[in-house]
């Protein structure tokens, strides 16, 4: 059983080996979308690309509302191997489901906050693709969580980072005649890849088959955990989809895409920590023993990664964005500046949102992103007048406040528990009794041949004497009736005279 044990335990090393294969899909994925992003502003103009990336931004947050958090809970909570594949048909239907409403309210809300972007609405076939994308959207981040579950994070890699982006990147040349929709579509078309390819790997890789039985799913025990992870995310994803409307009402659609732009360059920085931070989940939920050693493993990694990467984008802003198109590094190259800088304010608040997350201090971790959230979105309406560069500061002002209270409350935690000593077992207020509890047998007596009495021997049994044996009456039952030895006594006739 050791030798067996051993053979498939996982290695020293796995949070290092998990952070690897995440960080390399999150790499692949952002160079990939680098590329698609180069090509699409060179095919389309910066106001097609600012009504674009408005719809984008809101399949991304579709998507995630739609989860419920249950990609948290397939990696924290995973059910048994038996009911492992109806955990996981449920998640997709369930997902798959609410994103679709999600996307139809959505386009029906459009004359409320988005007018601009009526045109996707009044066309019925692009009306039905953009729900179709927001589908595929959430089904593909659910698989995500399914290989980072089954420790097989280099299966992201191939999804979403090879032919995800492979997918992506060939669409935008061959649908420049739908305008903005048709960055859209090259997006959505590698959502739709992507889930293909996850279904199949996950059918040959894990076995998964589509199986609609609920026993053993563990999907309503963990509701609790499941909505508060939702209402964490919900929160986080909001300044997402807000903030590029306040800069496509406030300051133009040109603007707004100058700022997707530099904001997905900045998104390479932002997937280190994202990166270690699901795979210091995934180990934490295998292994609750190695919290503290794990969650300071990351911050190495974190640092070690992030700071020179850091130091290399705003050092070269200019040279990356020369690559768009003059006007993008004439008009993005500060705004990319301060992302750059505020991404180690970003790093903090994922490394530390994680932590809350695999403690399971939900209500921190909640408390967390409603000021991230606040900060965030509060700070961009009143600063967008005055330019790019301050929507940028608007979003690391917000990640450092968040990321400073979730650290202060993750450390509050862990203090609280290593000082928190063992409560003692309370002594009974009975008094101890004077015999052994433990029944014993009664010592040898006369009236051993007599029927047993209905309690057991013991310290308080009887004591040694003759006494006539009890006869019940014929019909009630003589282990029902019969009365103990000691209950006789003989009675002498002088007393019976008397």
């Amino acid at each position: 059983m050791a030798r067996h044990r051993g053979r498939h335990a996982r290695p020293p090393d796995q949070v290092y080996r998990s952070s690897f294969f995440l960080l390399a899909s999150s790499v692949t994925t952002a160079g990939l979308g680098f590329l698609f992003w180069v090509v699409v502003a060179r095919f389309y103009t910066p106001e097609q690309v600012g009504l674009a990336t408005s719809l984008i931004s809101a399949t991304s947050l579709l998507a995630y509302l739609s989860m419920f958090g249950l990609n948290s809970t397939l990696v924290r909570f995973p059910a048994p191997a038996p009911a492992r594949n109806g955990q996981i048909t449920q998640a997709i239907a369930l997902v798959a489901t609410v994103s679709g409403a999600a996307a139809l309210v959505y386009l029906a809300g459009l004359p409320l906050y988005g007018p601009k972007l009526l045109f996707v609405r009044g066309d019925l076939l692009q009306a039905g693709a953009f729900v179709l994308f927001c589908v595929c959207a959430a089904v593909n981040a659910l698989t995500d969580s399914v290989f980072v579950s089954a420790r097989l994070p280099q299966l992201n890699v191939l999804v979403d980072g090879l032919i995800q982006g492979l997918a992506k990147l060939a669409l935008p040349v061959a649908l420049v005649a739908l305008g903005p929709f048709g960055v859209v579509a090259s997006t959505g078309g590698g959502y739709l890849v992507a889930v293909l390819a996850s279904l199949l790997l996950m059918h040959r890789r894990i076995g998964y088959r589509f199986d609609f039985r609920t026993r053993g799913t563990r999907l309503r025990e963990q509701l609790g955990y499941s909505a508060a992870s939702y209402t964490s995310s919900l929160l986080n994803l909001l300044p997402l989809m807000i903030v590029p409307l306040i800069v496509l009402e406030r300051l133009g659609t040109a603007a707004a895409g100058y700022y997707y732009v530099a904001f997905q360059i900045a998104g390479m920085l932002h997937a280190v920590s994202g990166a270690v931070g699901e795979a210091l989940f995934a180990e934490v939920s295998s292994d609750e023993s190695r919290f503290g050693e794990l969650l300071r493993r990351s911050a190495r990694i974190i640092a070690a990664v992030q700071v020179p990467a850091v130091i290399a984008v705003a050092a070269g802003s200019t040279l990356l964005l020369r690559i768009f198109g003059p006007s993008y590094a004439a008009r993005s190259s500060g705004l990319l500046t301060v992302l750059a800088l505020c991404a180690l304010a970003v790093a903090l608040n994922t490394w530390a949102s994680f932590g809350l997350k695999a403690a399971r201090s939900m209500t921190h971790l909640i408390l967390s992103n409603v000021l991230f959230a606040a900060v965030t979105i509060g700070l961009t309406a009143f600063w967008a007048p005055r330019g790019l560069i301050w929507v940028g500061l608007a979003w690391g002002v917000g990640n450092l406040l968040s990321g400073l209270y979730a650290t202060a409350a993750l450390l509050a935690r862990r203090t609280s528990a290593r000082r928190t000593p063992e409560r003692p077992v309370p002594a009974s207020p009975y008094p101890a009794p004077p015999h052994p509890v433990a029944p014993y047998p009664a010592p040898p007596h006369p009236a051993a041949s007599y029927p047993s009495p209905p309690y057991p021997a013991g310290p308080y049994a009887a004591p040694p004497h003759s006494a006539p044996p009890h006869h019940p009456q014929p019909g009630t039952g003589a282990s029902a009736h019969a009365v103990p030895p000691q209950h006789f006594r003989t009675v002498r006739p002088e007393e019976h005279r008397r």
